[in-house]
């Protein structure tokens, strides 16, 4: 197919898809960080498992929130000036995180690096939707959210080499330089579509390859919002996110770490090395999900039912096995975890894309994606209060009984997510 598309739409779009993918990393690693430095700052600021689980969570709300707005921002303004405009906002969130005196401070740079980097996502699938034909869609996204792994691993083992080298505070402080290179290259070298380059759209391929019936005008955003919202199909998807993102982010994103130390007494740098798991689950299972969706099972609602399923499975070995587990087995878990828990959503995604027209793909992604982080928002709080009821051990951790009731719950969570998949629309044509 990329036969069809002309060479210089065809090397660009890859210059583009750098530059968001690079972007995207710094968005998983700010998300998947915390567990790493968990411990430090609760030791830092003297804080509880339920403050430090709301700093946890206080960039999934601001993300959650955001999803909404990053949607009309990207069909209205365009994706380009809200993903350079807002990655500014999450570099000087990082390097305020990196400088904070006290935990007040703290919370205010969390708070803008996921305002700043809610706003590279969504725009970054509607740039992909106007450079890539339809049959590409879902590969691209499993590569993106595999570049998200590489985030993961960056932020789960090299971020606990930086921590234990030069200390949390300064690793922040470089992320947040760093970011501010990134904004200047989504600046100078992203472009909504070809058209702003003057070359032709993609959407012409489509049509001629059948993948589109017809070019339509552009959908007012409250007319979008209500196609949305007023889809029957539409919310067992949304409701899937919020269950199974909340199980991923709230135990891969922040308690995971604290509970391969309190319960197996790991070290950071060991936890890290079997959080890093995730992130190569997420490297490996992200663009074979997609290929498995569009290649093989040629489904997207297969897949979920067969991830879904493994999930539940993990979950139910974790509960009646919360400890004495060897270490090769935690990293055969973590790993599974995240395919079945993370790399999914890129089938996800598409399904929702699929549901509704292109002109609508932001506002569509963008609501659909308010829910897998207001899922983190909530479940991160609540299982700290969870830990929280429990008598803390000798050393000051949690016990292993514990950690048994948030494996329960997440348990529990998971069913319910799975019931949400059997009633999905099958969006692949």
């Amino acid at each position: 197919m990329e036969n069809n598309i002309p060479e210089k739409t065809r090397k660009y779009r890859w210059f583009i898809f750098i530059v968001l993918s690079t972007a995207y990393f710094f968005v998983y690693f700010h998300r998947l960080s915390f567990p790493v430095v968990a411990n430090d700052i609760a030791r830092e600021f003297n804080t509880t498992g339920g403050i430090l689980g709301l700093l946890g969570s206080l960039y999934f709300y601001c993300y959650a929130f955001m999803q909404l707005p990053a949607g009309l921002l990207s069909d209205s303004i365009g994706p380009r000036k809200s993903v350079s405009s807002f990655l500014l906002i999450a570099a000087v969130g990082s390097i305020i995180f990196g400088y904070a005196p006290t935990i007040e401070v703290a919370f205010i740079g969390r708070f803008m690096v996921g305002l700043g980097v809610s706003m590279v996502f969504i725009p970054t699938m509607k740039i992909l939707s106007q450079w890539f034909v339809t049959r590409e869609f879902a590969m691209m996204a499993g590569i993106l959210n595999a570049v998200g792994g590489i985030g993961v691993l960056a932020a789960t083992w090299f971020l606990a080499l930086m921590a234990e080298k030069l200390g949390w505070r300064v690793s922040f402080q470089i992320i947040g330089i760093s970011t501010i290179a990134i904004a200047g290259f989504a600046w100078s070298v992203v472009r909504d579509r070809p058209q702003d380059k003057g070359w032709p759209p993609i959407t012409e391929i489509d049509i001629k390859k059948g993948d589109a019936a017809t070019v339509k005008e552009n959908i007012p955003l409250l007319a979008g919002m209500r196609s949305v919202v007023s889809e029957k199909y539409f919310w067992p998807i949304a409701f899937w996110f919020f269950l199974n993102c909340g199980v991923f982010f709230s135990f891969g994103g922040l308690w995971g770490g604290p509970y391969l130390m309190h319960v197996y007494d790991m070290t950071k740098e060991e936890s890290g090395m079997v959080l890093s798991m995730i992130a190569w689950g997420m490297i490996l299972g992200s663009p074979f999900l997609g290929i498995l969706s569009d290649k093989i099972l040629k489904s997207r609602k297969k897949p979920f039912i067969i991830c879904n399923l493994i999930l539940v499975m993990e979950l139910v070995f974790l509960y009646v096995f919360p400890a004495g587990m060897p270490k090769f087995v935690l990293y055969i878990w973590f790993f599974i975890f995240a395919i079945s828990a993370s790399a999914i959503v890129v089938v996800g995604f598409t399904m929702t894309k699929e549901l509704f027209p292109v002109e609508i793909a932001g506002t569509s992604v963008g609501t659909v994606n308010l829910f897998p982080f207001l899922g983190g928002a909530v479940f991160m709080p609540f299982l700290g209060k969870v830990l929280d009821s429990y008598s803390k051990t000798e050393v000051g951790g949690y016990s292993t009984e514990a950690y048994t009731s948030v494996f329960l719950i997440l348990l529990i969570s998971s069913v319910i997510s799975l019931i949400c998949t059997l009633f999905m629309k099958e969006t692949y044509k």
